[in-house]
């Protein structure tokens, strides 16, 4: 069958599905759907769900007891064993989403998830567009990137238009913007030893460009998949308290964080599976090698056979299947590192599985 009929079982082509949603933690829930005029309609292609959420603002308690005496709820990770055999406690006392000058999540607002004009989207398409021959290929996708110079620039948090190729755009006076701060704070226990807190934020973030692909691989009768990351923030920051927060330690910042993280490609899909004594993998099988007399003593096209010195060209090539990351400045304290870069990495094999500690 292929990609439109299930893309018409989805949703019928040009339809676009909106939500604007009002959330505050723990209860009260606001929607209300919104119709689109037609002159956003028309820049809008194909079928699936477009996903916006405006005015969102999301906090998550801590691990105190509120006023009444209660348990305050968390998110609390348990049913791990250590290598010696004490049960392992990981408790996410604070976990937040706002929008912009949230001051490390004290001070939380509105923050828009997603454009009308670019919204996140869940969508199944032609795998013929986008390089996975006679697939259709289930996609959860952010806002796409757009020109460059007709978007914002990624990092900056004061941003104009014309500036870069994210279109999630900085907060102003007139309008809330895409970006959030973002953060967390979790601590880990090891049967009664518990771990100061551990802080991690990010503000102003931006994730365009980032989906997760999803098809069948009828070879294998797996899952496959291709991610890619995309995050950009002006301070990514992690420090360390005491569970009363009463003392902190230096914080180590990251300036201009970016990046860009590809796990998987249409030339080589990551894999997902459970083996039979029941853990999870994650694996980027091994590249194919060219088999002798594939490629050119010398090389060049002329002298190989064209499909496979096509397959290695496009393979070693295409910078979508590459990773990088860029740190503007490290620091931790007062005391600078300078910046740091790792560009160009490609994954070209990656094994990846859970272990049960207590066997």
């Amino acid at each position: 069958m292929k990609c439109s009929a299930f893309s018409q079982l989805l949703v019928s082509a040009r339809v676009l599905f909106m939500m604007a949603a009002v959330l505050t933690v723990p209860v009260h829930v606001e929607a209300e759907l919104q119709g689109l005029s037609e002159t956003e309609m028309s820049a809008i292609d194909g079928a699936g769900i477009g996903l916006v959420l405006e005015n969102f603002k999301f906090s998550h308690g801590t691990d105190e007891p509120d006023a009444s005496g209660e348990q305050a709820r968390i998110f609390r990770i348990g049913g791990i064993k250590s290598t010696d055999g004490r049960d392992v406690d990981i408790t996410v006392n604070h976990l937040y989403i706002s929008g912009a000058n949230s001051n490390y999540g004290e001070t939380l607002g509105p923050v828009n998830l997603g454009r009308l004009l670019n919204p996140w989207r869940i969508d199944v398409v032609d795998g013929n567009d986008i390089g996975i021959a006679n697939k259709a290929v289930l996609e959860f996708a952010a806002s796409t990137k757009v020109t460059a110079g007709q978007g914002y620039d990624c990092m900056d948090s004061g941003a104009g238009p014309g500036t870069g190729a994210c279109s999630s755009r900085p907060a102003t006076a007139v309008y809330m913007g895409e970006r959030a701060d973002v953060g967390m704070q979790m601590n880990v226990a090891v049967g009664d030893d518990r771990s100061a807190n551990i802080n991690i934020h990010a503000k102003s973030a931006v994730i365009d460009g980032s989906y997760l692909r999803l098809w069948g691989d009828n070879d294998r009768r797996q899952m496959v998949g291709q991610f890619k990351l995309n995050f950009y923030s002006p301070e990514l920051s992690i420090n360390a308290c005491a569970q009363d927060g009463s003392s902190c330690g230096s914080r180590i910042r990251m300036s201009n964080f970016a990046l860009e993280l590809a796990i998987g490609n249409q030339l080589q899909p990551v894999f997902f599976d459970v083996d039979g004594s029941g853990n999870f993998v994650v694996e980027v099988a091994a590249i194919r090698r060219p088999q002798p007399g594939e490629i050119g003593a010398d090389g060049l096209r002329a002298s190989s056979d064209a499909e496979a010195w096509d397959f290695y060209e496009s393979y070693y090539t295409n910078p979508e299947f590459r990773s990088n990351l860029k740190i503007g400045n490290f620091s931790v304290g007062d005391r600078d590192f300078g910046s740091a870069r790792v560009q160009g990495m490609l994954i070209q094999h990656l094994n990846i599985k859970t272990r049960d500690l207590s066997q």
